[in-house]
């Protein structure tokens, strides 16, 4: 209800802004307060503070959508609850969370304070059993738990088949066992205009390992004789980009193009794009990568 008994428009704050009383403070404050924060603000109608801080807060909570909620009690009219918290001055706020009073303060606060002691009250959002084994099979790949990782990742897809980072990590599990057929088989589960980084790089590293020689003994003799052999050179770096080892790939590919930047009409730059996309867009092979291709074209 407004203060004149008319109903509020939707998106007032008449949701989780209201006014208390002793008979109330129960259900309003220490019930409420399991299922939302709740701010209690103990003040008078004769307190000039109190018409200071009052409006800010109100602005904060309505700011704050329901996230947290505002029961203002009068000390004049309800003495009981504020005696019981030892309130000696107004204006007086204490803050609940879970049946049990958590911060507080005393006195007019800046807008800015008040903000922020209502940011602060916001509960983070549950988190998911799926964003948890998410960031189990991420931090499981990380550390060279491979098998871990992919029981997470599978564990994901048992529930939400077509989750874009559970299909991304798990073909990035098999990748990392060696197992090109199986990564493919995964990664081929998402559409194929999916966009998601674990499965653009997988793509690509895939791509990578179809396009690699089957051997590059020869290649390796040639470049020994000719470092100049940039097709040798071509061949090396393709076998290394297939074997995983992307940051020597791009070493190869670099000095490609240090020594000529356009040969084979600039198919070096193609493939070294290709480790980028590979290792990741936010890797250091990649950020490293860039600032040396970028010194070299610019130089």
């Amino acid at each position: 209800m407004s203060l004149i008994g008319e109903a509020a428009p939707a998106g007032t704050g008449a949701d989780f802004i209201k006014d208390g009383s002793d008979a109330g403070f129960v259900a309003d404050v220490i019930e409420a307060s399991r299922e939302t924060p709740v701010i209690v603000d103990f003040w008078a109608t004769w307190c000039g503070p109190c018409k200071q801080l009052g409006p800010a807060l109100e602005k904060a909570v309505k700011a704050a959508g329901g996230a947290v909620k505002l029961v203002k009690i009068d000390v004049d009219k309800n003495p009981v609850f504020a005696g019981q918290l030892r309130v000696q001055s107004i204006p007086t706020v204490y803050a609940f969370d879970d049946g049990r009073p958590v911060d507080g303060f005393t006195g007019a606060l800046p807008d800015s304070q008040v903000q922020a002691f209502v940011q602060k009250l916001i509960r983070a959002p549950p988190v998911s059993e799926e964003a948890e084994l998410l960031a189990m099979g991420r931090e499981a790949l990380e550390m060279g738990d491979v098998g871990g990782a992919a029981q997470a990742f599978a564990e994901v897809l048992q529930a939400a088949p077509d989750n874009l980072e559970a299909i991304g990590g798990l073909a990035r599990c098999y990748l990392a066992g060696g197992d090109l057929e199986r990564a493919a088989e995964v990664a081929a589960m998402a559409p194929a205009d999916a966009k998601n980084p674990d499965l653009e790089s997988v793509r690509a590293t895939l791509s990578l390992a179809r396009e690699a020689p089957s051997e590059t003994a020869e290649a390796e003799r040639r470049l020994k004789a000719d470092p100049g052999d940039h097709a040798a050179r071509a061949e090396v770096a393709a076998g290394l980009a297939a074997q995983g080892k992307l940051a020597a790939a791009a070493d190869q590919l670099l000095e490609i193009i240090s020594r000529d930047r356009d040969w084979n009409e600039g198919a070096a730059r193609a493939q070294l794009l290709k480790v980028f996309e590979a290792a990741g867009q936010t890797s250091e092979v990649t950020r490293q990568g860039r600032r040396r291709l970028s010194s070299i074209l610019f130089s």
